[in-house]
């Protein structure tokens, strides 16, 4: 049997926005939205805004925000978020039973950005932010004490914090420029704040790393009794800081270097009671929950607001320009805040039943509870062995995959090869539409 990298891409949406075109006829959003549900939905607001963009990141971000940029970003945020709620209509329930704000760094707003951010939430689109869990992100620099006051008084009940490294020497191999004792005075501040989750960021697979210095940053979060954590595997991207100065991703012995800190990172967890999620996702048994368990954005649909943002109905992902190259993104976030119509979908992908398969299938599998059998039966009217057989197949032969009762669930062996896994799933279109996409 052929070996198979075990680190290709991270599934984190399918498909991925390198598989979306220009939308010749513009759809718009009364129609896309007329006929889906929208009692189960998740609001997404994106902040395309960094004070620095590490080595690693390939995310829709921008250094900075010169001559009031926020303000016109978050006035377009506004005038999105009116016509978006235009559009969803009052014929049907509008509930929100999600929120996010993502990045970019949200808390690169000042703390009444942030609280004006909020009530274009719950004033623009009519989430409730005080019964919804509601996840923010930060980084050691923005976890200011006056903006996390904001997010706890609005009911932020998740903070998550890219470390990535506690050793300073790691951080700077990633282009990251951060110290130990800064990151440490964050975490603090946000244990401080009193938020119910705590999440915590690292990343393995550094230039440098052991397992002695993987092991010592994991001790580190560790110490700060963290909810959740996630142990993501570094990647080098095109037109990424890291990306303009290695060629790491064509070296099997950095794939196996990653695959034993996974490895050590997972048995150190499961070690002091956490348990695995995901691939990368490890929870605190005693974490309280946030939210129900089989709320799924994919599934249920997803309104996405900001440039960076995507957004998700039964039949169509749609989003506005993707781009990684820093000049490239200034110009979509410019076109962004000068915008006066945001009543039609730009760009996306339409996804017929054959993607929605593979969609549900994605995101069921690459959790460590597997997925019901009998649910997607119901939902889809096949087993998912008689949909998928030569890929399902292919993953139990090695190893990867079983189905017991009643799940279809990956092995321990299947979840550390989820980066193998996932694009394996991906349809002929996408892949092809993937490989056809010019970076930018």
């Amino acid at each position: 049997m052929n070996a198979i990298r075990p680190y290709q891409s991270y599934v984190y949406a399918y498909p991925h926005k390198t598989a979306y075109r220009p939308l010749a006829d513009r759809p718009s959003l009364r129609e896309l939205w007329a006929a889906e549900r929208k009692d189960a939905l998740s609001l997404y607001l994106h902040i395309p805004f960094c004070g620095v963009r590490c080595g690693f990141c390939n995310l829709f971000t921008r250094i900075g925000a010169p001559d009031e940029l926020t303000t016109r970003y978050l006035d377009a945020l506004e005038r999105q978020a009116t016509a978006v709620r235009e559009a969803l209509g009052d014929a049907d329930p509008v509930r929100f039973t999600a929120a996010a704000f993502g990045g970019g760094t949200p808390t690169f707003l000042t703390a009444a950005e942030l609280a004006r951010l909020c009530d274009i939430a719950e004033q623009g689109m009519g989430a409730d932010l005080g019964t919804v869990p509601l996840s923010v992100e930060t980084s050691p620099a923005t976890a200011t004490a006056d903006r996390l006051a904001v997010l706890a008084e609005r009911g932020a009940t998740r903070l998550s914090i890219g470390v990535q490294s506690f050793v300073d020497e790691e951080a700077r191999a990633a282009v990251r420029p951060q110290r130990r004792a800064d990151v440490d005075a964050a975490l603090g501040r946000i244990r401080d704040a009193g938020f119910p989750v705590l999440n915590i960021d690292l990343i393995y697979g550094i230039d440098g790393q052991t397992g002695a210095t993987w092991r010592r940053s994991l001790d580190a979060a560790l110490s700060w009794r963290p909810e959740e954590l996630y142990l993501y595997p570094l990647y080098v991207r095109p037109l990424t800081g890291l990306g303009r100065r290695a060629a790491a991703d064509a070296d099997e012995a950095w794939d196996a270097q990653r695959l034993r800190l996974y490895r050590e990172g997972r048995d150190h967890l499961l070690a002091h009671g956490y348990e695995q999620v995901s691939m990368r996702m490890f929870r605190r048994a005693d974490a309280p929950a946030q939210g129900p368990d089989d709320h799924a954005c994919q599934t249920d649909g997803m309104i996405g607001l900001g440039c960076g943002a995507r957004s998700y109905t039964s039949g169509l992902h749609y989003s506005f320009d993707y781009a990684v190259d820093m000049g490239e993104i200034r110009r979509i976030i410019d076109d962004y805040t000068s915008a006066d119509d945001f009543s039609r979908a730009e760009v996306g992908r339409p996804i017929d039943g054959n993607e929605a398969r593979r969609r549900h299938l994605l995101q069921s599998l690459l959790q460590s509870r597997g997925m019901p059998v009998a649910e997607y039966a119901a939902r889809f009217g096949n087993h998912p062995g008689d949909d998928f057989p030569v890929e399902l197949s292919g993953f139990a032969e090695r190893g990867w995959l079983e189905e017991t009762g009643g799940l279809l669930r990956l092995t321990a062996e299947g979840l550390a090869h989820s980066d193998a896994l996932g694009p394996a799933m991906f349809s002929p279109a996408v892949r092809s539409a993937m490989v056809a996409y010019e970076a930018k």
